[in-house]
């Protein structure tokens, strides 16, 4: 059987979706490119995959997605610029970081304001979530119902554990591209920096920074064990993933098409978010194993500070008061 050349490089630079090679005569009516910054193994990425055979096969072979993971097409900023161009047809992306285009999707990673995952599916099944959907919307991008988990966030370190508040004065930390980060950091007395995700091992092994802040399965699946000795269980913000659609691109598929597609991605991610908590439960023990330290701080303290600093003062008149009302009747508690 002769291989294209262009079939080779599809079968090398994305996941492979599907369980035949198509030649030109039976090639897909719509062949879609889905970026994320995650690696393979990662959760997103395992059921992602499964979503897209799904999509082929129901389809009837009329909708390809080709997933290209780990940042393969560029990093974050880039690869959300793609999508805006139509250059890529989606991107699962965090809502904090897509807040540099949509201010008001970062609502959801307000700090230390969801304390388990009850009042997060809460929120994101419901009102929030229905908000986050219409702000994004509005700037041409096509958001999926259902957003995809990454988890609570804690602190990693190289050298001193993060036990306090007051450990993190001075402290070098990464943060992704945000400006609620960088805030909320700045107001601990650290000094954030900001570096995509592509570049975060290189800049923890260089000592460019002390430290980052992701989910354990993060810290597990990109190897920053490795490069980090301590982690601080502070639960600081959860974050998740939007999945994202040029709004061109999403228009050009038929209905039923598109009503396939939803319905796919949706499922798979009630079934990613599963799997992220089981990762991110689990994956302490390995870590451990791996060589890191744990802490388990007072999480009340790092809250008061935000509080006496007046972060959330600050974020509610950014945000507005409908957005922080929501979030507010969400959580079941005044944040100021």
């Amino acid at each position: 059987m002769n291989i294209s050349r262009r079939t080779m490089l599809l079968g090398t630079g994305a996941l492979a979706l599907g369980a035949t090679i198509r030649t030109k005569a039976h090639a897909a009516d719509f062949t879609y490119k889905f970026a994320n910054n995650l690696q393979t193994t990662h959760p997103l990425n395992i059921r992602l995959k499964e979503a897209a055979d799904r999509i082929l096969e129901e389809t009837g072979g009329r909708l390809q997605i080709n997933i290209f993971p780990s940042s393969q097409l560029g990093n974050d900023t880039e690869t959300l610029s793609q999508l805006r161009s139509g250059a890529t047809e989606f991107f699962t992306l965090s809502p904090l970081i897509l807040s540099t285009l949509v201010p008001n999707a970062a609502i959801s990673g307000i700090g230390f304001a969801f304390p388990d995952y009850d009042a997060v599916w809460k929120a994101m099944d419901g009102e929030l979530g229905a908000y986050a959907r219409g702000e994004i919307e509005k700037k041409g991008l096509v958001p999926m119902e259902k957003i995809w988990d990454n988890g609570f966030r804690q602190i990693t370190s190289s050298e001193k554990p993060i036990a306090s508040p007051e450990d993190l004065k001075g402290f070098k930390i990464r943060v992704p591209p945000s400006p609620l980060w960088q805030s909320m950091f700045t107001a601990f007395g650290s000094a954030p920096t900001t570096i995509n995700f592509a570049e975060v091992y290189t800049a923890l092994s260089t000592g460019i920074v002390d430290g980052q802040e992701n989910p354990l399965a993060i810290a597990s699946t990109a190897k920053l064990y490795e490069v980090q000795k301590h982690c601080a269980m502070t639960n600081h913000m959860w974050d998740g993933f939007w999945p994202l659609a040029n709004k061109r691109a999403w228009e050009a598929l038929p209905e039923d098409i598109r009503a396939i597609t939803a319905k796919h991605l949706n499922e798979s991610a009630i079934a990613q978010r599963a799997d992220t908590v089981k990762l991110n439960d689990t994956v302490r023990e390995q870590l451990t194993k791996d060589g890191m330290t744990f802490t388990d701080p007072d999480k009340a303290a790092f809250r008061e500070v935000l509080k006496q600093a007046g972060f959330y003062n600050e974020w509610k008149g950014k945000f507005g008061d409908e957005a922080w009302g929501i979030l507010e009747k969400a959580v079941g508690t005044s944040l100021t």
